[in-house]
């Protein structure tokens, strides 16, 4: 019989410091998701995992036969499946531009926070801070407006922000707590206290602070 057979419910394989791993995992706290957890090692990859995904790469979700390794599409495929509460609106325009926005958090921060990670050469790591803390700045007033971003309710832009934000300190990054910055740091605090953030927190997430 093979791996997939045997398995009946969900699996999400996880990273445990990993904001792409953490992201999937705010989603499956919002829908109160009964899921097995399997934190694994990214430098030692199970061969079971490879069972699943050919790349061998987290996260990996499996529910039953359908094995998914992309954390968009894990997010999308939540949220399709277990559709309350909704973390993307019914309307065309507004998820289209939720899309967008996901997009381009994964172009401007996750891409310069992963360089922040990986690089071993000091001018690009501070580079990458310096573009990033500045990008952080300039969006910050836009909270003023909106409680979550760019949205009367959490969606899962939320939930592929928070990551990043409950890393920068870890990263390197320090918020000053100036007029321009307030609002960003009180959707930080509100979005850190809500059951779902807390409750996806790994060990290794919560040491970060």
């Amino acid at each position: 019989m093979g791996i997939v057979a045997r398995r009946s419910s969900m699996t999400f394989f996880s990273d445990p410091s990993c904001h792409y791993s953490h992201r999937v995992r705010i989603v499956l706290a919002e829908k109160g998701v009964t899921v097995d957890i399997e934190d694994v090692d990214p430098a030692a990859i199970p061969e079971e995992l490879f069972e699943f995904n050919p790349y061998g790469t987290l996260p990996t979700l499996v529910d039953r036969d359908l094995t998914l390794y992309e954390s968009k599409v894990m997010m999308e495929y939540l949220d399709e499946r277990f559709p309350h509460p909704p973390l993307l609106t019914v309307y065309p325009v507004t998820r289209a531009l939720s899309r967008q926005y996901m997009y381009r958090i994964e172009e401007d921060w996750c891409k310069r926070a992963d360089q922040i990670l990986s690089s071993n050469d000091p001018k690009v790591v501070e580079q990458a801070r310096k573009e990033m803390r500045e990008s952080l700045l300039a969006i910050a007033p836009i909270f003023e407006d909106l409680p979550y971003f760019m949205n009367e309710e959490f969606t899962l832009v939320d939930c592929c922000l928070a990551p990043l934000l409950w890393r920068l300190e870890m990263l390197g990054i320090r918020l000053p707590n100036t007029r321009q910055a307030r609002p960003l740091l009180n959707y930080m605090q509100k979005v850190f206290e809500r059951n779902s953030f807390r409750q996806s927190l790994t060990e290794a997430e919560r040491e970060m602070r």
